[in-house]
């Protein structure tokens, strides 16, 4: 079975909606909502996964929270259950999304295939290696990482090519945005299967970035 097959638009539904209650009656009671038995049956299995809150209808950029799991350490409804509350309250850009702003913003969901690192004897190969809109990177140098997901570089009108996608990612680690030209400096790819609400509380569709 193919991983992006691992997940149907079902499925999907299913943990937006998880997401969305989880938050909004933690914004409301202060404390994680109980996780329901099929969410736990369906979706024990570990992965990675990130929540992102964004705001909907706006103009430039609409994020508004964005926080994850990278490596498959978790079942995935513990993930989401976290995480979706990080995004809303603890994502350290922004000050915590209130009750009434849920009206507002969508929720996106992303779950990740596991970090596989990119042997390269020349920098220059990644340039190959690397595919906009398929993969998601992570650079890693010393104690310093940082990670953008698959969407980033083609998502609100952006353009990026795969320079600018290796850039990004080394300032997102808070190395110089040419270190990974370095050969101490380490890549990662993974990918990432997409679900999105069409507009707040609305339909979930599945987001496909090639």
């Amino acid at each position: 079975m193919q991983y992006e097959d691992e997940f149907t638009l079902e499925d999907g539904k299913l943990l937006i909606k998880f997401a969305r209650e989880n938050i909004e009656y933690f914004l409301k009671n202060n404390r994680h909502i109980p996780v329901p038995d099929m969410v736990k049956a369906k979706f024990s299995d570990k992965y990675g996964a990130f929540v992102t809150l964004n705001k909907y209808d706006v103009s430039g950029n609409p994020l508004r929270g964005c926080i994850g799991y990278i490596e498959p350490k978790f079942s995935l409804y513990d993930v989401i259950q976290k995480v979706s509350i990080s995004s809303a309250i603890e994502d350290p850009r922004f000050q915590s999304v209130s009750l009434e702003e849920m009206d507002k913003i969508v929720i996106e969901l992303s779950i990740l295939t596991p970090p596989k690192l990119l042997e390269v004897n020349d920098p220059k190969e990644y340039l190959d290696k690397i595919v906009i809109g398929r993969d998601g990177l992570i650079a890693e140098k010393g104690m310093r990482r940082g990670l953008l997901l698959p969407q980033v570089p083609v998502d609100h009108d952006r353009n990026w090519d795969v320079e600018t996608f290796l850039s990004q990612t080394c300032s997102k680690a808070w190395l110089e945005s040419n270190a990974w030209q370095d050969k101490s400096t380490k890549i990662y790819s993974f990918q990432a299967i997409l679900f999105e609400e069409e507009k707040p509380r609305g339909e979930v569709v599945r987001k496909y970035l090639k």
